[in-house]
């Protein structure tokens, strides 16, 4: 059968949800090129914003490496301005490709868009190794302080703006949520994966240090800095190697035995709570501020709350246990109870 063109029409303006849809399509269709409007990436915001980090530090890297600086590796600075060269200029080709609704179509949320993000996160990680290195004299001067803050601080910002690329990519193309499998995986787990990146910063940058001011043939550092800055060293050692434990054991087996994390995590706390103390005052190897400054700080957060997160969890537990006891015995008798008298054994008496 043939159905009349009119009423098919009154049937379509009769439905009010089929008249919306269509209305939504419409609107979303460009007229001249007939293509979606909707064809820009979800991370089109952060792209921008990567660019914008990027520009800024390639021209802060290319005025440092231009500067006078007879200590400087000639070498590593050049490596810093091509790494912020090549992630500039990917960075402004895919924020280019977006503006236009036929590329954006080929690179967002595919195969093409990930290995690019990839690429850059790479680079980045590159970069802001170079550039925070004591010994390039980019970022940061002799003593680790920051000199050129612009370099500093957004390359920090392109390296944690490419992680959280690489984050919303996975879970967008794969469904892989990487902050809520973290949580879900295993208690405090993300705590431990923060407090291990600090204290690898920390044996690092004072390892540094100690091999530019205390090392016997460049011994320009007095003894108390030295002291402190082979503590710092130890710290770092001694908090990787227990972090990295757990963590090993959460993300192997979803758990890791109760009492020895909150033993390590009481340790680290008193470690770091001093080294805070030795490493970040004015006579100290991060006195400065500069990564050692920040990551002693952040080490010292993440251990405090680690070591509070664990009491909670003991607390929680002695509670359990005694319920379950009260509720095993029976609990005791209390002035609100009433009393029950016993059955009488007698039959006839029933």
């Amino acid at each position: 059968s043939v159905v009349p063109l009119g009423s098919h029409n009154d049937s379509i303006q009769g439905d009010p949800g089929t008249t919306t849809t269509l209305c939504k399509m419409t609107d979303n269709i460009d007229s001249e090129t007939g293509l979606s409007h909707n064809t820009r990436s979800p991370r089109f915001t952060q792209w921008v914003a990567f660019l914008g980090f990027s520009v800024i530090s390639l021209g802060a890297a290319v005025e440092a490496k231009n500067s006078d600086n007879p200590t400087a590796s000639r070498a590593n600075q050049r490596w810093a301005v091509a790494c912020c060269s090549i992630t500039c200029a990917l960075t402004f080709i895919m924020v280019a490709l977006q503006l236009h609704p036929i590329p954006a179509s080929i690179i967002v949320g595919t195969k093409i868009e990930g290995v690019v993000v990839l690429i850059l996160a790479g680079f980045w990680a590159a970069t802001v190794a170079v550039v925070s290195d004591a010994r390039n004299g980019l970022a940061v001067d002799e003593e680790g302080k920051v000199e050129s803050g612009n370099l500093y601080y957004f390359s920090w910002a392109g390296f944690i703006c490419s992680v959280i690329l690489t984050v919303s990519y996975l879970r967008a193309a794969f469904g892989v949520d990487v902050a809520s499998e973290l949580r879900n995986r295993s208690a405090r787990l993300t705590l431990w994966a923060g407090l291990l990146a600090g204290q690898l910063v920390i044996m690092g940058s004072c390892a540094n240090i100690f091999d530019q001011r205390c090392a016997p043939m460049t011994d320009t550092g007095d003894e108390g800095f030295c002291k402190r800055t082979k503590f710092g060293i130890s710290v770092g050692v001694v908090g990787t190697a227990f972090s990295l434990g757990v963590v090993g054991m959460k993300v192997a087996t979803s758990q890791a035995p109760f009492i020895l994390e909150a033993i390590f995590a009481c340790m680290l706390l008193a470690m770091n709570g001093v080294g805070i103390a030795l490493i970040t005052s004015g006579n100290g190897p991060g006195g400065a501020i500069g990564n050692l400054y920040y990551f002693t700080w952040i080490s010292g957060v993440c251990a405090f709350f680690l070591t509070f997160s664990c009491l909670q969890d003991f607390q929680r537990m002695s509670s359990g246990a005694q319920a379950a006891d009260g509720a095993h015995t029976g609990g005791t008798p209390t002035e609100n109870d009433i009393p029950v008298e016993p059955l009488d054994k007698n039959a006839d008496d029933v």
